[in-house]
């Protein structure tokens, strides 16, 4: 067993106590229970994935040293990557694995360390769970370790995906041990999966109901009208614009709906019924796009694209040709010009639970080591891609558990 590199200890207090500071400023975070407090490894912990910063709230529920998986491609887009890895971070592409990651992630626990993952892999963007994927339940029994879930409610609403806008407010962190390692290895995967599902699923728009916490500038819904694309009442797409900041409304029709400051939606204009969640309208959308697939209306999805790869030299995207860039229910097709020569590459989607991307602008295609960003031309189909692909993965993966198991 490879000898594990010890972190720095003055670089990972550095980055603790700025992450402090986050977590009390901008998250407000309190604690319902913090049973990692106290705990020595080996453990992992789980975190439902709400904001870009969740992990800010949880590096200091203990005094020791958390190893944390972030995606390779942030990883590698760091200006000060070198103080991660002096942390011990963990750069893992997203939706594969490759042996390198796993001897990483499997080094820490075999060490007596703390590891801590995020299973969805992105945050969300409309409130709602992104699918785990399937090789996770698998994954845990594997480690051996007691397992902890790190369930935050509210930062999505503090630093939602889609909007530019960060909105202050408080946020509540439930830290506790969901399987204990003992147990883990007489349990099937399905109990696993059921176990981590019903800890760390969320609908955001649902448990705010129940806390209703207020976020500065909470009703300001710029940037929500490329998450929901779909007009309930008579279902145009791409026809839902903003106005006053705080007011989504379909330009067809006129339906017409004004945010409060917990996020919710009312009904302010003369047609339609209200849809008070985001996240029941996101569901809206997604319903009708899988209407659409199965009823052979949507066979695939093409946009041009400017084409971009990380130059890891400079640490950030750079420009490397022009692609049309198609989705089918089995792949991503890039054709165009890559770096000056003609380019036709078939990417398997076959574990691409979702897609990192930016609403209303990007989609980013893992192949590989390589990270291909596609800037659309038009970029409202960016969530409209991400919806089919998932919806395309749970559909492969409820063919998946209908074959037989091969013995």
């Amino acid at each position: 067993m490879a000898k594990r590199k010890k972190p720095n200890a003055l670089i990972y207090g550095i980055v603790k106590l700025l992450s402090q500071i986050v977590a009390k400023v901008i998250f407000k975070r309190k604690y319902l229970r913090n049973e990692l407090k106290g705990k020595k490894g080996p453990a992992v912990v789980l975190g439902n994935h709400q904001a870009a910063l969740d992990f800010t709230t949880v590096i200091g529920a203990t005094r020791e040293h958390i190893s944390f998986v972030i995606s390779d491609s942030f990883y590698n887009t760091l200006p000060f990557r070198s103080a991660m890895d002096k942390i011990g971070v963990i750069a893992k592409q997203q939706f594969q694995t490759s042996l390198h990651e796993i001897g990483a992630m499997r080094n820490v626990i075999k060490h007596g360390g703390i590891l801590m993952f995020y299973p969805a892999g992105l945050m969300s963007e409309n409130g709602l769970s992104t699918p785990f994927p399937a090789a996770t339940y698998k994954f845990l029994a594997w480690l051996e370790a007691d397992v902890y879930v790190a369930r935050i409610t509210g930062s999505y609403f503090c630093t939602p995906k889609w909007s530019k806008k960060i909105r202050r407010g408080k946020t509540l962190l439930d830290v506790y041990k969901l399987i204990d390692k003992n147990d883990l290895q007489t349990m099937h995967e399905d109990e696993i999966q059921r176990a981590v599902d019903g800890a760390l699923l969320f609908d955001a728009y649902r448990e705010q109901e129940q806390h209703r916490i207020r976020y500065r500038g909470g009703d300001n819904v710029e940037g929500l009208q490329h998450v929901l694309y779909v007009c309930p009442h008579c279902n145009e797409e791409f026809t839902i614009r903003v106005k006053n900041k705080r007011t989504l409304y379909c330009e067809k029709c006129g339906f017409e709906h004004t945010s409060d400051a917990y996020g919710f939606l009312h009904n302010t204009g003369t047609v339609g019924e209200e849809i008070r969640y985001v996240s029941d309208w996101s569901r809206f959308v997604s319903d009708k796009v899988q209407n659409d697939i199965e009823s052979g209306k949507i066979r695939h999805l093409s946009c041009p694209a400017t084409l971009q790869t990380i130059d890891r030299k400079k640490k950030k995207y750079q420009d490397v040709g022009r692609v049309t860039v198609t989705l089918t229910p089995t792949a991503f097709l890039l054709n165009g010009t890559v770096n000056g020569e003609e380019t036709n590459l078939k990417i398997s989607t076959a574990l691409f639970a979702s897609l990192p991307f930016k609403p209303g602008e990007r989609i980013e295609i893992q192949h590989g080591k390589t990270s291909y960003r596609c800037l659309l031309d038009d970029g409202r189909l960016a969530q409209k891609f991400v919806d089919m692909i998932k919806i395309y993965y749970q559909k492969n993966q409820a063919e998946a558990q209908k074959k037989p198991s091969v013995l």
